[in-house]
């Protein structure tokens, strides 16, 4: 069963673009993968048309063998394009296998170990009537783990405008009452998208009663584990990082330093099915529990649930399509095959290879627009993360 063409399809859906990546071989059996490098899709075809040139006629059924043809048959190896190429062509390829045996992607995996995988609502907010609001919808319908995601700054007349301080007082405020609100039974979490110092970070926690947040996702950038050491040391909630991270390698300091709580895998660009399961069992080594990264579609929803069907140590899959808010990124006309929610859970199903199919005439249709995400400064001009 050999590759015979590796086909590209950049879409701008719901709030932003995807990049679906379509793997043929000659049995006429193919497989659908996607990439994660959101913002960045044509770096990642330019990757693609690189490794065509050695995968085609490979037999798709070698994967380990071809990840690592992938990651090391260039001197320069890893980063974050190239991880996110392998990324779409290994999910693909455990597609292609899974179909070609009759048998979901986690059997490949070694069975499944639980019938449906938990979510998390992904909940967005630019004002604490949206937090309340937003989160009570949630809740009423039955999710009992909230991950906020604060953008306060664009409810103000200027939407680029950021000021770490005076955010912090804010949030920590609404965060306050909120728990007060809800209760101590419902998990919530915080992600402040690398957007504070570590000195900004502590002086946030600092500001709310112990027991308010349950955790902190990525407060600070990721590039400096020495940083989050000292952070650690500072801070006493635990820690969700690795959403960015494109191999076991940059998991590692995290993980065996017990620098995060929580592996923030993203499949679709740590390198893909591969290279997820190896980072999800060294946190199984360190009692580390999975809390996947899933802003895409639902090829990357579908191939994170294979990978927490068939690991123990998962605790919760990110899901941005709630009662609360739609954000349109499992289009039923780009995805027609797809996972379905039941509640806050997705069931785990026995559908051969991942259980997702693609509108690619739908795709040919459109003219992709890349997106670039906002660019935030400070009220001094300087710039910012988003």
């Amino acid at each position: 069963m050999k590759i015979s063409a590796i086909k590209t399809f950049p879409i701008n859906v719901g709030f932003g673009s995807q990049l679906v990546v379509k793997v043929e071989t000659d049995s006429g059996i193919y497989g659908w993968g996607a990439s994660g490098l959101s913002g960045r899709e044509l770096a990642v075809i330019g990757a693609i048309e690189h490794f065509k040139g050695f995968l085609i006629g490979k037999d798709a059924r070698n994967i380990g063998a071809l990840w690592q043809e992938m990651y090391r048959g260039q001197y320069f190896e890893g980063g974050r394009v190239l991880t996110a190429a392998i990324s779409a062509i290994d999910i693909a390829l455990y597609d292609i296998k899974g179909k070609a045996l009759g048998v979901p992607v986690y059997e490949l995996l070694g069975g499944k170990h639980r019938d449906y995988v938990d979510c998390f609502a992904s909940v967005r907010f630019r004002t604490r009537e949206e937090l309340f609001e937003y989160s009570k919808t949630c809740i009423k319908e039955g999710w009992t783990m909230l991950r906020l995601a604060p953008a306060e700054f664009e409810a103000e007349g200027d939407k680029e405008l950021f000021e770490p301080r005076q955010s912090i007082a804010t949030i920590a405020e609404w965060l306050t009452d909120l728990r007060k609100e809800v209760g101590s039974a419902i998990t919530i979490g915080i992600d402040y998208h690398t957007r504070l110092t570590p000195a900004q970070t502590y002086s946030f926690i600092n500001r709310m009663p112990p027991g308010t947040l349950d955790y902190i996702e990525e407060p600070i950038r990721d590039e400096n584990p020495e940083a989050y050491e000292n952070l650690r040391k500072m801070v006493d909630i635990p820690f969700t990082i690795g959403e960015e991270f494109s191999s076991k390698w940059q998991f590692l300091p995290f993980i065996e330093r017990n620098l995060t709580q929580y592996a923030r895998i993203d499949i679709c660009n740590v390198g893909g099915i591969t290279e997820a399961m190896k980072v999800a069992s060294l946190a199984e080594a360190h009692y580390i529990d999975l809390m996947p990264h899933n802003p895409l579609g639902p090829i990357c929803t579908a191939a994170t649930i294979h990978m927490a069907a068939a690991c123990p140590n998962f605790g919760w899959l990110e899901e941005m399509n709630t009662p609360a808010q739609y954000m349109g990124t499992d289009a039923p006309e780009f995805y027609p095959v797809r996972p379905i929610l039941d509640g806050p859970t997705y069931p785990v199903l026995d559908t051969p290879g991942l259980g997702v199919e693609f509108n690619e005439e739908l795709a040919l249709e459109q003219t992709f627009k890349p997106i670039e995400i906002p660019r935030l400064r400070r009220k001094d001009g300087s710039f910012t993360n988003w």
